[in-house]
């Protein structure tokens, strides 16, 4: 058996690997973490450590598997305080069918079965390990393994799987996360790697609701303004014709 049907998710690296740079992916922080030493590729003028994006997107194939492994798809929790992620995380859970826990994390979650939001995921996905803080604590409490993706500053306390990327820029999250779905989505079988995944990455991308309503009313607008002046310009055009008409029949009349 060949290499590529052996390793048939390797035939999109080169593209992945593109598309990871374009997002910023490897942009990380000015600090760096003892751990995460392993996954910095080099440092630039500013001191803003680059992270190995090869060793990402590994890490990312590594982490689908651990996903697509999970019987049920309700049996694995992503998590996200932030904002720019919140999006991404509910597109992830809306496609890969699994449970999403966005905004304020509710303290015993996972601990604490008196709490209403109480649920027993066998695996989590966390974006930002510093401030899912308590969601990492308390999935250790509970013996979850954990799945992160982490930045150069990151710390990996209770970490299991550290997918190293830039977890603070909105359209390195929204691919990373759009990654991870299309990738386990492959492996289970719900579409095919020869026809792809026709789900744009937009779609995971952070929107500001009031950028929106303000686009909104912006286009509304101006369709009012080239209305009026569609309008405007029918009732000059009118009373042109009208001027022109009584302009003959006063000649007419003359003769």
């Amino acid at each position: 058996m060949s290499a590529p049907d052996c390793f048939a998710y390797s035939e999109s690296r080169a593209e992945d690997l593109a598309v990871m740079l374009a997002s910023q992916v490897y942009v990380g922080t000015q600090n760096c973490s003892k751990k995460m030493k392993d996954y910095v590729y080099t440092r630039n003028k500013d001191g803003c450590y680059y992270l190995n994006i090869a060793k990402s997107w590994e890490k990312l194939m590594i982490a689908a598997r651990i996903v697509a492994a999970v019987s049920n798809p309700k049996d694995v929790l992503v998590v996200s305080s932030k904002t720019y992620a919140q999006r991404a995380i509910l597109k992830f859970a809306t496609y890969t069918k699994c449970n999403y826990s966005g905004g304020k994390w509710t303290p015993g979650m996972l601990t604490n079965q008196i709490t209403k939001k109480f649920i027993e995921p066998r695996l989590i996905i966390v974006c930002d390990p510093r401030i899912d803080h308590q969601a990492l604590r308390e999935g250790s409490y509970m013996n979850i393994p954990i799945i992160a993706l982490c930045d150069s500053d990151s710390p990996l306390k209770y970490v299991d799987v550290a997918i190293p990327a830039n977890n603070k820029g909105e359209q390195s999250i929204a691919l990373m996360f759009w990654l991870l779905a299309r990738e386990v989505l492959f492996l289970r079988g719900e579409v095919s790697r020869s026809t792809g995944w026709d789900v744009m990455i937009d779609l995971f991308m952070h929107r500001d609701i009031n950028e929106a309503k303000t686009t909104l009313l912006d286009e509304v607008d101006e369709k009012a303004e080239v209305e009026e002046e569609a309008g405007a310009k029918l009732d000059n055009a009118d009373g042109e014709e009208e001027d022109e008409e009584e302009e003959g029949a006063w000649g007419a009349d003359k003769k």
